[in-house]
């Protein structure tokens, strides 16, 4: 299950785990116009651990899911 809102100068999606066993809490994901922050609360250590992505590490992120094992770099189309 997962939340959407759309707040000030974020939307954030909130991803919640359900289900079977050993679920994990939940993860925040906030989307700004110049980065995405993804965010989980770790109850061993007591604090959130966060991870800011620019726009080109998720751009890169979303790729890299559908892609085999390997090393991959963006090249530019000629002429642009």
């Amino acid at each position: 299950m997962f939340t959407i809102e759309h707040e000030f100068d974020a939307t954030v999606i909130t991803l919640v785990d359900e289900g079977a066993a050993s679920l994990k809490e939940d993860v925040i994901v906030q989307a700004f116009d110049d980065c995405v922050v993804v965010e989980q609360f770790d109850p061993r250590t007591d604090t959130a651990a966060r991870i800011t992505l620019s726009l080109t590490q998720l751009a890169e992120l979303a790729t890299a899911l559908d892609l085999p094992e390997g090393v991959y770099t963006k090249t530019r189309a000629p002429g642009r």
